[in-house]
């Protein structure tokens, strides 16, 4: 059983890294204009061909990085990448329409304080706005592009703790689980990596069951 939950475990993280990846360009590229092809659209959000290319290339060169030893078409095809990546989107999307749903969205103080209090953003304990901007124009983001990514990010964020948080380990869960006391606590770990990504993902999918997606792979052909 412990085994089985290690390569479960493995699975939630590769499919939470393609999701923070799936992130890093969203709101970049051009949306909602005409002639700007979709390759999704989940009620009122749209994924365009522009901005799965470039989560798909971010994605690409991240799990080749991470698998130096293997070449990169392999790893595409046994991680069916294209899917996977277009599937990372899509959640995230369903994520943000569900806080909006539940009224998580977060306020502009709450948008304030997750800038301000970013390392990424501060010298000598201290946040500098000169070092805000500048950090982003070398990422090729606007202050107001980048806001915006972020607001959605805590948006979805706040869903997922709200979803996970209702997930426990129970003894029922350890029955027949034969480890000792060493390995209780990392057995236990694993149970609820199982069960929380199980819990999200049934969430997701009742989502995308009343949002029904559109899907248009073609485009990507």
């Amino acid at each position: 059983m412990l085994k089985s939950m290690r390569k479960h475990a493995k699975y939630f993280y590769v499919l939470f890294f393609v999701v923070i990846i799936s992130f890093i360009f969203w709101g970049v590229g051009t949306k909602d204009k005409e002639n700007i092809q979709m390759v999704a659209e989940i009620g009122k959000e749209k994924i365009s061909v522009k901005d799965y290319w470039m989560a798909y290339e971010r994605a690409r060169d991240s799990y080749h990085e991470m698998y130096k030893d293997q070449p990169v078409e392999e790893i595409e095809k046994k991680l069916n990448l294209k899917q996977m990546v277009l599937n990372g989107l899509i959640d995230e999307r369903v994520l943000l329409i569900a806080a909006r749903e539940l009224g998580l969205s977060p306020s502009d103080e709450d948008l304030q304080q997750a800038i301000i209090n970013d390392p990424r953003f501060k010298r000598d304990g201290v946040f500098r706005k000169d070092i805000y901007v500048k950090t982003l124009a070398l990422n090729r983001l606007t202050p107001e592009m980048y806001e915006g990514m972020l607001s959605n990010q805590l948006a979805e964020d706040r869903v997922r703790k709200l979803v996970i948080s209702s997930v426990d380990v129970t003894n029922v869960d350890l029955a027949g689980a034969k480890v000792d006391e060493s390995k209780e606590v990392m057995l236990k770990q694993m149970v609820l990596y199982s069960k929380r990504n199980a819990a999200l993902k049934s969430f997701i999918d009742g989502m995308k069951a009343k949002l029904n997606p559109k899907i248009n792979m073609e485009v990507l052909s």
